[in-house]
């Protein structure tokens, strides 16, 4: 048979085909077919994500279920109840210096912080703060695959007011159910307060390492004047960059040893680092321009532009500050003493109500922010020390010999307190 035989036959048969709607009934079998496996899929899929929906719900459910309902009151009293370093003054308002701590701490408005770090800090750790309601549902679900799939590239996924809530409400324990009940507080957190309340409050609270004296500072006034010897509202682009970035490592990062002296170069170059990262998102974000970039870019962390360290109390005038640290000790205990309805007869009574109350009166003058002030002259004071410091034992008033400090502690000689 000839090939155009054989097409002719196939043309006939092809149209005979179409003619008694053979192709069209195989064609249309299939098609439904196809479409129905398709939509048993699409259907399969929605009712999946609903189950999931609700079994995260669930789970999350169950993983709050014991946080408790906070009201406003209470959750502002929380935030803001952050430990402030306690100053002693002598009677002109000179200070006579901090009051030792584990951490030192000077609150500050947000009013006076430098437009530059509060920029900085929400390019470096929460570039959404502005439109968020306390949570970025993209970034939780971004770190919670990188902590199940054991990522080793860790991009975190808490808003300036998760981590208020992580540092003033709950701990730094990694859990899920800690993170859910981070997630369910900042939503609240958001409901209660203005974003430049939640700002001022994270500014207050977060560490930034040590100061030039080599003491742990928290707070962005403490670390201004401690890293750069200026207040947080003078500080430039450039240290504002640098102490924006500390809080992700505060001691990682932090110029100074816990001595106080400056680490070595080498030792600086991961803070460096970071501070040009901070730069880099706030070009990025727009809050500077290239040439402000370019200029900030050059700034040196050195002993030049890093604050000296700061004379203490318990150096420069050591029995001041032991003296006026137990009066006031004094003071604050009676305070706490007729706010919790105890008496001092209680306390002879009870060897274990003095051991909690010695604990909970030192507690309160090292972090309770208190303003002490003295009636000690400072001009006098240093005068009869000079007095006292310029005689030698043959020669002291009186036929006897220059007493030791503690002596001179003993009888008030050089501590006029009325």
């Amino acid at each position: 048979m000839s090939n155009n035989k054989k097409k002719g036959r196939n043309k006939l048969d092809f149209r005979s085909l179409w003619q008694d709607e053979s192709i069209q009934k195989k064609t249309r079998i299939t098609y439904d077919v196809i479409w129905n496996v398709i939509l048993f899929f699409i259907i399969i899929g929605v009712v999946g994500l609903f189950f999931a929906g609700g079994v995260g719900a669930g789970y999350f459910a169950s993983l709050v279920k014991d946080q408790p309902v906070t009201s406003e009151k209470e959750m502002k009293e929380t935030i803001y109840n952050y430990a402030e370093t306690s100053t002693m003054y002598f009677t002109d308002e000179t200070e006579i210096g901090d009051v030792s701590s584990d951490l030192y701490r000077e609150e500050v408005q947000l009013e006076q912080v430098s437009e530059h770090l509060q920029n900085a800090v929400i390019a470096t750790e929460d570039e959404n703060f502005g439109e968020h309601k306390g949570v970025v549902p993209k970034a939780v679900m971004r770190a919670v695959v990188q902590e199940v799939t054991n990522s080793a590239v860790k991009t975190g996924g808490s808003t300036l007011t998760q981590q208020l809530v992580k540092n003033q409400i709950l701990t730094n324990e990694v859990s899920f159910e800690r993170k859910a009940k981070e997630m369910l507080l900042a939503l609240r957190v958001e409901k209660f307060l203005e974003k430049e309340e939640i700002l001022e409050a994270y500014l207050n609270i977060v560490p930034f390492g040590r100061n030039a004296n080599g003491q742990n500072v928290a707070g962005i006034q403490t670390a201004a004047q401690g890293i750069f010897g200026v207040n947080a509202s003078e500080l430039n682009l450039a240290q504002s960059a640098y102490i924006a970035g500390l809080p992700q490592s505060p001691f990682g990062y932090t110029p100074f040893n816990n001595n106080g002296s400056i680490k070595e170069k080498e030792n600086l170059e991961d803070g460096i680092d970071r501070m040009h990262e901070v730069l880099d998102r706030m070009l990025e974000a727009e809050y500077i321009t290239q040439a402000e970039y370019d200029e900030a870019m050059k700034f040196k962390i050195n002993e030049e532009t890093l604050a000296d360290p700061k004379a203490t109390a318990i150096g420069e005038y050591p029995a001041i500050n032991q003296e006026v640290q137990s009066r006031a000790k004094e003071h604050i205990k009676a305070y706490l003493l007729k706010e919790n309805g105890h008496t001092q007869e209680d306390l002879d009574k009870d060897e274990a109500l003095q051991e909690e109350y010695a604990t909970l009166v030192e507690r309160e003058l090292s972090s309770g922010g208190y303003k002490i002030h003295t009636t000690l002259d400072k001009e006098v004071y240093e005068v009869m020390n000079k007095v006292r410091d310029s005689y030698t034992e043959n020669n002291w008033p009186w036929g006897r010999k220059q007493p030791s400090m503690q002596r001179v502690k003993k009888y008030k000689w050089i501590l006029p307190f009325n």
